[in-house]
């Protein structure tokens, strides 16, 4: 049996989300959490990806100022809503 090996596009150097898309993730997720329509552990993982990859982007050297603030904002608060979950 053969498998197909067609290799996956990968995006542009530089490329990143765009701000908004990742504000509306972690609305979604606080949305899901308040009103108790997603099992804790799933919202965990979830949070977890968006705390990674902001955590990747504040960091890059190359990213200007005015979009770190944003990054930087959206960062935290995922994490306090990461907070809120584990108490």
């Amino acid at each position: 049996m053969t498998q197909d090996v067609t290799p996956t596009p990968k995006p542009p150097t530089g490329d990143r989300p765009d701000l908004d898309n990742l504000d509306a993730a972690l609305s979604h997720v606080n949305q899901q959490v308040s009103s108790g329509s997603i099992a804790s552990g799933a919202a965990k993982g979830i949070l977890y990806s968006l705390i990674e990859t902001l955590g990747t982007f504040v960091g890059d050297p190359d990213l200007p100022e005015h979009a770190r603030s944003g990054y930087e904002g959206l960062l935290e608060a995922a994490r306090e809503l990461r907070a809120k979950l584990e108490h």
